[in-house]
């Protein structure tokens, strides 16, 4: 199990919450995700054999926020 913050850029509200928190923790070996709007960040902690920590970052991609 991983466990990594990343910073993500462009999320302003609730609803920006909820589509990462949701996209993400859609996928498979995601265990929890959690956005902290205030900083701009996002904690993710996920198995590695079943979800790559590129495809967390293509997911928050795909719904429209930057992750640096």
């Amino acid at each position: 199990m991983q466990n990594v913050t990343l910073n993500v850029e462009g999320m302003s509200c609730g609803h920006c919450v909820n589509a990462v928190e949701k996209s993400v923790g859609a996928l498979a070996g995601v265990e929890q995700v959690t956005v902290h709007l205030a900083e701009g960040s996002v904690d993710v902690a996920f198995d590695d054999a079943k979800v790559s920590l590129e495809q967390i970052k293509e997911t928050i991609d795909d719904q429209g926020y930057d992750v640096k």
